[in-house]
């Protein structure tokens, strides 16, 4: 396995890209190695690394078509949708309360009429 050069935090040279930033010139990595690792030093754990690619060697970026756009604002809905209630909550439902605010404290929740 070849090793990859690092590149300490904004010193990767030009021609190399992270996902997100070939992403906000509208490409993807399109299949290919990552080309090399960006390190950015942290105080008490290890570095955070990210990927870089060749935006050489990207590709531009699938056009969303009506079935994947269907597809994602299903799933969205189903985010905000209360599975104890079944109301659109309005807003992304918290994984960590399962339910919206209302459902999760009854108690306190204006909801009362």
């Amino acid at each position: 396995m070849a090793v990859l050069p690092v590149y300490r935090w904004r010193l990767a040279p030009d021609g190399l890209a992270t996902r997100r930033q070939l992403r906000a010139m509208g490409l993807r990595p399109g299949g290919q190695d990552v080309a090399a690792e960006l390190q950015r030093p942290r105080r008490r754990r290890g570095p955070l690394v990210a990927y870089l690619y060749r935006i050489d060697r990207a590709k531009p970026v699938r056009p969303m078509t009506p079935a994947r756009r269907a597809a994602l604002a299903r799933a969205n809905q189903a985010r905000r949708t209360c599975p104890a209630c079944r109301r659109d909550a309005g807003y992304v439902i918290p994984a960590h309360l399962g339910t919206c605010v209302p459902c999760a404290y009854p108690d306190h929740s204006p909801r009362s009429s």
